[in-house]
């Protein structure tokens, strides 16, 4: 590696203090950083994709990994030190300023000739994090993974299997798509400033095809309607997309509740529901 000065040293030069409105918590500690990096695979192929990489503490790991890095910032606060990052490592590390919720990462590279495969390793903002999911989730069989780190609550949404709480639109949504890992966890005190809860590491990776066939948005549009009254049997829940006569089509117990579906069975719904639409 570089030489390049302590991650302390460069957050005090810059005055880098964590925004809060920005959800920004840096993790500084080398051994998490490195941890991570080693999550996201062989990074010495391809690009590697960093939201959010506050002063860098991420993404001299990743680049210490062997990665070829696109880091994109909103806060132009930080942009001096990735500046210095990327002079340590010259046509490694090619740094976008803008907001992530509104550009497209594989956009991004491709119009710097960056090589696929193409994979986004990030701590994430945690006040973004959900929605900058959902987007890449969209396009992920362009993705080779998502190695991401999210609030711990969030982290078992995306886990989580039926009958359990945390169960919901979030899990079919991503799980439909991916096969979810929950890799490892981490306390309050690895960042600075500490958040309010624990935080996770998350890895994604694109099935080589869903567990059943569906049409993405029927089945967002099942699931919505199933847990936004998921202490209702499916056959109220669904009413307005056709109650009891779109589950017996689906071959789903009318009285049973979202809660209890597997992936392929909200599946089954969408299938019903699409051929529903054209009868």
């Amino acid at each position: 590696m570089p030489d390049l000065p302590p991650l302390r040293e460069v957050i005090a030069r810059h005055g880098l203090g964590a925004k809060h409105g920005l959800g920004q918590h840096f993790l500084l500690d080398l051994n998490l950083t490195a941890k991570i990096a080693r999550a996201a695979g062989d990074l010495a192929r391809g690009t590697t994709i960093e939201i959010g990489p506050g002063p860098g503490g991420l993404t001299r790991a990743l680049l210490a990994a062997g990665a070829r890095v696109l880091a994109i910032e909103l806060d132009r606060r930080c942009i001096p030190a990735l500046d210095e990052i990327a002079a340590a490592h010259p046509g490694r590390l090619a740094i976008v300023e803008g907001d992530a919720l509104k550009l497209d990462p594989l956009a991004e590279c491709e119009a710097r000739g960056l090589p696929a495969p193409y994979r986004i390793a990030a701590n994430l903002p945690y006040n973004v994090a959900t929605p900058l999911l959902l987007g890449w989730l969209a396009a992920i069989a362009r993705y080779e993974s998502l190695t991401l780190m999210f609030q711990k609550e969030v982290a078992e949404r995306l886990a989580a299997k039926p009958r359990s709480k945390a169960y919901g639109r979030l899990a079919i949504a991503a799980q439909w798509r991916c096969t979810v890992e929950i890799l490892f966890t981490l306390p309050p005190g690895a960042f600075v400033p500490p958040p309010k809860v624990e935080s996770a590491v998350v890895r994604l990776a694109p099935r080589a095809a869903p567990p059943a066939p569906a049409d993405p948005a029927l089945l967002e549009r099942v699931t919505a309607a199933a847990f936004g009254q998921r202490r209702k049997m499916l056959r109220q829940a669904l009413k307005s997309l056709g109650g009891e006569t779109l589950c017996r089509a689906a071959g789903v117990e009318p009285t049973a509740r979202a809660e209890e579906l597997t992936v392929e069975q909200f599946a089954a719904l969408a299938r019903a529901l699409a051929k529903a639409s054209t009868a």
